[in-house]
């Protein structure tokens, strides 16, 4: 993972994998736009702290790619 942080006060603001070429992820909090629609996924949960609920949304104890059967 490649993590691309805002030169001005810090936080992460995109992510990209080596072996996912065509994905980013961008931090939700970077969008100022109060109607931004609700996540429908939540990963890596076997890490998130107890107080965060997301509700309506797949959760996965781990990441979200799918991994090839070859």
């Amino acid at each position: 993972m490649r993590f691309h942080f805002c030169t001005d006060c810090g936080p992460t603001v995109y992510w990209k994998a080596d072996n996912l070429p065509a994905l980013i992820g961008v931090a939700v909090g970077t969008i100022a736009d109060p109607n931004f629609s609700a996540p429908i996924k939540s990963v890596f949960e076997q890490s998130k702290q107890v107080w965060v609920e997301i509700d309506g949304a797949e959760h996965l104890q781990g990441g979200s790619a799918r991994k090839s059967s070859s």
